[in-house]
């Protein structure tokens, strides 16, 4: 299994995936990661997603880094790396989580906002700190405003992320962002995966541009 850090490298973002159901999250994961996305998070909040983790798990594409985000106890980091996760992401800072994380072997991203909140994450284990949510902090200004005094602290901006906007967080020294609906759009609903195709593309095209 391709490691977080591998995937980021070849393309700094995280594909985050939320619904009512996770049926469909492994045919949309199919199709983010031929377009070149390299990291996607199932959330626990999708109801019967540990069931469709472990059996996604089990076969993954070529260069796919497949984690766990909205990890909010000790109990369900436990579960999702049992069903296949091999990084967890969580919304908040939880020493409990990060603990737990470090137990297991794995990577873990806590969410926090404010340099209070992301060096108390970072002196926890935390192995990248997500931003978030990234839409109220003021946007690329805000990651280089933090990567001053916490040049130490990987970010990974996640909240509003427009497919546009992507490229100037990374511009602004994020490691990766984190995305959802601004690039999943309705596709874990059914919705048209060409139009997913065609957003995936863009987002891989820019990310590739504001690393040069």
């Amino acid at each position: 299994m391709t490691s977080l850090t591998t995937a980021l490298a070849a393309t700094p973002v995280v594909a985050i995936l939320r619904s009512g159901s996770a049926a469909r999250f492994p045919e949309v994961a199919e199709v983010l990661c031929a377009q070149g996305v390299r990291a996607i998070e199932f959330t626990l909040t999708t109801p019967g997603v540990l069931d469709v983790l472990r059996e996604f798990a089990q076969d993954l594409p070529d260069g796919l880094a497949l984690g766990a985000g909205t990890v909010t106890t000790p109990r369900q980091a436990e579960q999702a790396v049992a069903a296949g996760a091999r990084y967890l992401i969580t919304p908040a800072v939880s020493a409990d989580v990060i603990r737990e994380a470090r137990h297991l072997g794995v990577p873990v991203l806590p969410g926090a906002v404010t340099p209070t909140e992301i060096l108390g994450a970072w002196q926890e284990g935390a192995t990248m700190v997500k931003l978030f949510p990234a839409s109220f902090t003021g946007g690329p200004a805000y990651v280089r405003a933090l990567r001053a005094p916490l040049p130490h602290v990987p970010l990974v901006p996640t909240g509003g992320i427009s497919v546009e906007e992507a490229a100037a967080y990374i511009a602004a020294g994020a490691q990766a962002v984190g995305m959802g609906s601004p690039l999943v759009g309705d596709a874990c609903e059914g919705g048209d995966l060409g139009a997913l195709r065609e957003r995936a593309a863009r987002l891989v095209s820019s990310l590739a541009g504001a690393r040069r």
